[in-house]
């Protein structure tokens, strides 16, 4: 059955008068009933019967008829469901967050304070590519030859974060490998960042003595917090500590990084409002942006 052919024949049964349904459908009658024939004679099946000087449904047409309204139904909306779709889709902007996820967060709150009707979706996935922006964290980043416009790139210190009072705690800079007998507090082995801090381990000369770990970065910082051990702690996206509480030692050897990757993707036909997103997260991505507390012994 070709659209055109269930068009015709719902209209014709309708108003069961041939006559009324051309002028309706703007045809002539000598079509409409060829098109209704056509129909009849593909499906094996009488639809209509004469009565009179007029016509009525068969049993198959009946039976056609109530399975066929529904869907057409469905198909005439899906026009402007789609439309729909497509203004909601311009006012969501989708997240493929893979590191600083905490720091993300706070962006998108503070956004929306001035775009209320902009919406967010946060996704994890490695392989992911169906995303407005993406945020993720690597060793050693080589940008593009041609700077784009499209690609942020921060790069933010690596500490050693160890517990008041801990013998490291007064240090105004330690060499990794002086802590190759500490027991630390780690983010679990899926999460980028700890691939980048086994990596600086292995570097020192000793592989990390893992007494806790976790996939949630505020645990790793509670446990260190709580006099648990010694663990990583990025110098900006997991924001401040409590001087109190743990001290940040600056690492001299080796020199521990990591680079931020924010990668926007024109995934949309108007990008204006991920566009105006990713300015904000870029600006709220510098090491400067986020006030930054530090053990009042640690340099």
């Amino acid at each position: 059955m070709e659209l055109t052919q269930i068009r015709y024949f719902l209209e014709v049964a309708s108003t069961q008068h041939m006559t009324r349904s051309a002028e309706r459908l703007h045809i002539a009658q000598p079509a409409l009933t060829q098109a209704i024939r056509r129909l009849e004679r593909d499906l094996g099946v009488p639809l209509f019967a004469a009565r009179g000087r007029g016509i009525v449904l068969t049993e198959y047409g009946r039976f056609l008829q109530e399975r066929l309204t529904p869907l057409m139904q469905e198909l005439d909306e899906i026009p402007s469901l789609l439309q729909t779709m497509a203004q909601l889709e311009e006012a969501t902007i989708h997240l493929n967050v893979l590191a600083a996820s905490a720091l993300v967060t706070e962006a998108i709150i503070a956004y929306r304070k001035t775009h209320p009707d902009l919406h967010f979706k946060l996704s994890q996935h490695d392989d992911g590519h169906l995303y407005d922006i993406g945020i993720t964290t690597r060793l050693f980043y080589q940008p593009p030859e041609t700077a784009s416009k499209h690609i942020h790139v921060c790069t933010e210190q690596i500490y050693l974060a160890v517990p008041h009072g801990h013998p490291f705690a007064a240090r105004a800079g330690i060499s990794l490998d002086e802590a190759a007998d500490e027991g630390f507090i780690s983010l679990m082995g899926s999460r980028q960042l700890r691939h980048i801090c086994d990596r600086y381990c292995r570097e020192a000369g000793f592989a990390p003595k893992i007494i806790f770990e976790s996939d949630s970065p505020a645990a790793v910082q509670n446990m260190i917090a709580a006099n648990m051990g010694v663990g990583f702690w990025p110098e900006f996206t997991w924001g401040a500590v409590d001087p109190l509480r743990v001290a940040l030692v600056p690492i001299t050897v080796p020199l521990c990084r990591r680079d931020l990757i924010l990668d926007c993707r024109h995934n949309k036909t108007d990008s204006a409002a991920v566009d105006g997103f990713f300015a904000f997260l870029k600006g709220y991505f510098m090491p400067n942006a986020k006030p930054q507390i530090f053990s009042t012994t640690s340099h």
